[in-house]
């Protein structure tokens, strides 16, 4: 068994199984030197045999990590979620508040853990801009088709003739990886501190904690502000900037393959409406799928899984709703 066990021996995850590999390959050489006496042969033959099955059991530890982990870097087990409000003022800052607990609802209901990384406030608690982390299994497999503009059809409670008013927020999953696919060089960033406090200038932090990065090139900034530490944030920030990259790297690849993406949801792309949430109907419509969920109260509260295993097997759900444009 000729084996290459650098890889191995590089992941952390299977460094200690390469090294009882490597042992093995050991006694089994000592073992053949032993079958060179004719009295020895049989046993050897024997432990030679014990020997390969172990090995054979090894490699099969190792290659199941690789498996997994090649599974966790397609689908991993951490994103940040990105809520912005979109047309529609203060109606559109509530709205987007309103989705940010939706979602926070939904990952108690998961058993994820969630955390706030930045959040910018309008004067009425509205969302202008939210940045969450939520870690868990399954997070970005559940919640990989978010990514696009949320529509809100209602009355503002601020509306005295009645009038039904649309509003927009745009929501951005992104997958967090442990390994990169994008290079980011330390020329093209340019990083900055600030400092941090609760609403109304409260708390305010006396160091400077807080962390702003640039990417020069493609003109992104990410702020982190959730960490007591400038490292932990200034960590987290880059994380979350590796993030934005390569979403903005498939952005581009599916905007080129788009002709040929009739059978998929959508491009992934944040600017591609998704989703209508039309309260005086009580109706919640997917426009990709073509499916409504008549349980707007239920959904806002966190219930979203009829919702997502539809996307994730649209081929099970015929259309069920008018795509109101």
């Amino acid at each position: 068994m000729d084996i290459d066990l650098s890889k191995y021996k590089s992941n952390p995850r299977t460094a200690y199984l390469a090294e009882a590999f490597e042992r093995l390959l050991r006694e089994e050489e000592e073992i053949k030197l032993l079958a060179a006496d004719a009295a020895m042969r049989e046993l050897s033959e024997a432990e030679l045999k014990t020997v390969e099955a172990q090995k054979v059991d090894l490699l099969k530890q190792m290659d199941e990590i690789f498996d997994v982990e090649a599974k966790e870097e397609e689908f991993p087990n951490e994103i940040i979620l990105e809520i912005r409000a979109g047309a529609g003022g203060d109606e559109a800052a509530l709205f987007a508040q309103e989705l940010a607990e939706m979602y926070s609802l939904y990952a108690s209901k998961e058993g994820w853990g969630r955390e706030t990384i930045a959040l910018s406030e309008n004067s009425i608690g509205g969302y202008k801009e939210a940045m969450f982390e939520i870690r868990g299994k399954d997070v970005y497999r559940r919640l990989r088709y978010e990514t696009g503009v949320h529509r809100v059809q209602r009355v503002p409670a601020t509306e005295k003739m009645g009038r039904v008013h649309t509003s927009t927020a745009s929501v951005a999953i992104l997958p967090v990886r442990k390994k990169l696919t994008i290079e980011i060089k330390p020329s093209d960033i340019e990083i900055s501190t600030f400092r941090s406090g609760g609403a109304g200038g409260q708390n305010v932090n006396k160091v400077e904690t807080a962390v702003r990065i640039v990417h020069k090139p493609s003109g992104l900034e990410v702020k982190c502000t959730s960490e007591r530490s400038q490292l932990k944030n200034r960590e987290k920030a880059m994380s979350i900037l590796g993030a934005k990259l390569e979403r903005l790297q498939e952005e581009a690849a599916a905007a080129k393959l788009s002709a040929d993406r009739k059978g998929q949801i959508g491009t992934g792309d944040r600017s591609e409406k998704i989703r209508t949430y039309n309260f005086p109907q009580n109706r919640i419509t997917d426009h990709r799928i073509k499916l409504s969920v008549h349980d707007i109260e239920g959904f806002m509260a966190g219930n979203l899984d009829k919702m997502l295993d539809a996307l994730k097997n649209p081929e099970e759900f015929s259309a069920s709703a008018e795509d109101d444009e």
